[in-house]
């Protein structure tokens, strides 16, 4: 399979940007960024792509690969993130995932309503994923949902046992008391630097929605995402086709180094396996050789077998 890089589509050229008005919430005004490529065709199959946390849609190689295989595509930019993100806003903060579901909502409506498509595809990426495999168990548009893709998703906290125990219990009492109680400097930047272009990537994209050293971890979004993995944990029950995506190997560096490159250095992905598989009836797993966190911004021999093993799977639904 051809490869294209990310200079085929251009993110300000080829696709368009619409504001959605949400409801306001305790923070005040409230809204999400629903893209679509302007090859889009309707009346076809389509993907709703859904980015993770300290991320947001930089991914035109990724569009046009579903382009090219005969899908529409779209992403959706949530609340708080990217070209969502408000000044009066805290950025990626949420005290629960539900709030999430407005934009998706609407997003999925927009979609079937106005491009007549065939069926809809989630793609989601890390709490992306995590958020997607939610919805797909509670959302109110689910129905319109015909499969979903998982890239990397986040379902499972890549700590040593004894904190992940913890974190829940402190960041609820934390967060109940302080609401914008905050950790700086939770992440690492290595996985940031191993992709942006200037230092050791291949990616442009904007260092103010995406920052090296990312954004403060809110103990209330800690909260929110440690409560959504233990309901996906013992309540989950999908029953569309899942892929679930991810690394042959986890890395946990401190500095980068050539490893960086062929491995989820964000989450243990044995987690993922073994958490992904008990999402719904018809998983289907697949392990990318030397695959990075978001498998489709791996040097190019992984991405290609991300983008090979995803295509397959999504000819034979």
């Amino acid at each position: 399979m051809k490869i294209m890089n990310d200079s085929t589509l251009s993110l300000e050229k080829d696709f368009d940007y619409r504001y959605l008005s949400l409801s306001p919430d305790y923070e005040g005004e409230v809204k999400a960024t629903f893209i679509s490529a302007r090859k889009n065709q309707g009346h076809r199959k389509a993907v709703l792509y859904i980015h993770g946390f300290i991320d947001y849609f930089f991914h035109p190689h990724m569009a046009w690969e579903f382009l090219q295989h005969g899908y529409d595509f779209f992403a959706l930019e949530l609340r708080k993130y990217g070209h969502s993100l408000l000044p009066h806003q805290h950025p990626n903060y949420c005290r629960k995932m539900e709030e999430y579901f407005e934009e998706m909502d609407k997003t999925l409506e927009m979609i079937r309503k106005e491009f007549h498509t065939d069926g809809i595809i989630l793609l989601g990426h890390s709490t992306g994923g995590l958020l997607a495999s939610y919805y797909m168990n509670l959302g109110s548009q689910k129905q319109w949902v015909n499969a979903m893709v998982l890239n990397s998703p986040f379902l499972e906290l890549n700590e040593p046992s004894p904190k992940k125990q913890l974190v829940p219990f402190i960041s609820g009492f934390v967060s109940s008391l302080f609401p914008y109680a905050k950790q700086e400097g939770a992440l690492s930047p290595v996985y940031t630097e191993s992709l942006h272009k200037d230092h050791h990537g291949e990616w442009d994209f904007n260092l103010n929605w995406k920052p090296l050293y990312g954004f403060a971890a809110y103990f209330a979004w800690a909260k929110a995402v440690t409560d959504v993995q233990a309901y996906l944990k013992t309540h989950s029950a999908i029953t569309v086709p899942i892929l679930l995506m991810y690394s042959d190997k986890s890395f946990k560096p401190k500095t980068f180094s050539p490893e960086t490159h062929k491995a989820d250095t964000v989450l243990d992905v044995s987690h993922i396996a073994e958490r992904g598989s008990r999402l719904g009836n018809n998983v289907t797993k697949a392990e990318i050789k030397d695959g990075m966190h978001d498998l489709f911004l791996s040097p190019a021999p992984a991405r290609a077998m991300a983008f090979t093993k995803m295509f397959e799977w999504l000819s034979k639904l």
